[in-house]
């Protein structure tokens, strides 16, 4: 249930982009101003952004990143093994992201992808989802291996960033960290991404995921910054359950 007072998603997109991948005017992103939320939106969001609640929510992400880590070492222990003996080394790619303020940190994956993928991405960029869009998304991209296919429609390539959870880098729930060269894409709205740390989950992966259009991802992250709050957060983490067992908008 939102709180109070709480802006709607879809006013949020409102004031982004108008269609993909065209960027919003400084002209509108000046303009663009969140109406005040009521004292208990306000609350709600107080309570993740500054002290008891911002602990509270540590504590949740500690507890539950540490509780999965233990519980999941089997399959990080066979998935390591079958990527190792099918797809060769090295089992886990690290990338740079981008995490609130700006702050850059060490973000890892199973590898899903042939080496040296990342060298592709702009020979491929034509017969992506959106070419000329700020994130890359393509469906049946062909740099994905079998095995790696199966790892992220099932979201296990995403697991190793639990250690990220763990050690402060992200959140369990919040905006997914993007690259440094989508960033420098952004207008002043989308910057506002960076408000809050960086989620294993957040609000548009369980509302559709990799199938939505990157104005509604931001119109979904900001609504999620505006009125954080525990309950929110545990809201978000039940329904990735569901998500990730649906397989839905995985690709």
């Amino acid at each position: 249930m939102r709180a109070a007072g709480a802006r709607s998603p879809m006013k949020y997109e409102g004031a982004l982009r108008r269609e993909e991948p065209a960027e919003a005017s400084a002209a509108e992103a000046l303009r663009y101003t969140p109406e005040p939320p009521g004292r208990q939106a306000w609350t709600a969001r107080a309570s993740l952004a500054v002290g008891e609640g911002q602990r509270a929510k540590r504590v949740l992400d500690v507890v539950v990143a540490a509780a999965l880590l233990v519980s999941l070492a089997p399959i990080f222990v066979v998935v390591a093994v079958l990527i190792a003996l099918i797809d060769g080394r090295p089992v886990v790619f690290w990338q740079q992201r981008v995490g609130i303020r700006g702050r850059l940190f060490w973000f890892p994956k199973f590898r899903s992808m042939r080496n040296g993928a990342e060298h592709e991405q702009d020979k491929l960029r034509p017969h992506a989802n959106w070419p000329a869009g700020v994130t890359f998304k393509m469906w049946d991209d062909p740099r994905v291996t079998a095995l790696g296919r199966i790892l992220r429609v099932s979201s296990i390539d995403e697991l190793p960033q639990l250690w990220c959870v763990l050690n402060g880098d992200m959140s369990m729930v919040g905006p997914r960290p993007p690259l440094p060269d989508e960033v420098a894409q952004y207008n002043a709205i989308e910057r506002r991404r960076l408000e809050a740390k960086p989620g294993l989950t957040c609000l548009w992966q369980v509302s559709g995921r990799s199938t939505l259009p990157f104005r509604e991802q931001v119109a979904l992250d900001l609504w999620y910054i505006e009125n954080q709050s525990l309950w929110l957060d545990l809201t978000v983490l039940l329904r990735t359950i569901w998500a990730v067992l649906s397989c839905r908008g995985a690709f």
